[in-house]
């Protein structure tokens, strides 16, 4: 029997790339639920969005723009299938990638599963040095907190079981949601896992929304939240 899966997608100005997205998506054998949250979108993702007829999405929207972190928040919420996991709008995450981070979690060995784009043998795009610079020490910085040997602590892919899911309340609006989420999940002492997965990055030009300053505030959050008791 196929795993169940709800998969949470935040979605802000991503005209280019969400119709392919949701398509991919929903081509996954264990996708029971898709998710997708238009944070106040000003391009037409909301329209490409509701041209889909499956019976499997739910879309809601934010009359504001929140933030990566308030959205999946409301995803997580009301999320029904066995697992959930969070895909980014863009094409940067390939859902073709579905079984490979489920495997651990179906087998029963793990509880949550971290999709890392540096432990892979796959392809992954050469894009910024400062960028990979940054997020290994972000994810140095937040291992030495936690003392989880995690290879990439800023991924996209976070899948885990709903039930812990649901237990996580998220305050972060923004992209210090990915700091957050793994010193609450080291908290519990759930069972974290790594997957190697391929990465298609994309440079500005083509939408890279994530700067410096989420940089400065991931070091924030990294203090923050593991330190908070």
């Amino acid at each position: 029997m196929s795993p169940s899966l709800t998969v949470v997608v935040p979605c802000y100005n991503e005209e280019k790339t969400i119709k392919q997205l949701i398509t991919r998506v929903l081509e996954q054998d264990a996708v029971r639920e898709v998710i997708i949250i238009n944070d106040a979108s000003t391009d037409n993702s909301l329209k490409l969005i509701k041209e889909f007829q499956d019976q499997r999405i739910v879309c809601l929207e934010n009359a504001t723009n929140l933030g990566k972190g308030a959205s999946v928040k409301k995803g997580f919420q009301i999320a029904t299938s066995e697992y959930v996991l969070i895909q980014d709008a863009d094409l940067e995450y390939s859902p073709e990638e579905y079984p490979r981070l489920l495997n651990p979690l179906v087998s029963g060995y793990a509880d949550v599963v971290f999709g890392s784009r540096f432990l892979t043998y796959d392809s992954r795009r050469a894009l910024y040095f400062w960028h990979r610079v940054g997020n290994k020490f972000l994810t140095l910085l937040s291992n030495m907190f936690t003392n989880i040997d995690l290879t990439d602590m800023e991924t996209c892919y976070k899948v885990m079981r709903t039930d812990i899911a649901k237990q996580i309340d998220i305050k972060e609006k923004r992209f210090g949601l990915e700091p957050e989420l793994t010193a609450k999940l080291a908290k519990m002492k759930v069972r974290i896992y790594e997957v190697g997965i391929s990465y298609r990055g994309r440079t500005y030009l083509e939408g890279k929304k994530i700067t410096w300053k989420d940089g400065i505030s991931a070091i924030r959050c990294i203090i923050k939240y593991n330190l908070l008791k």
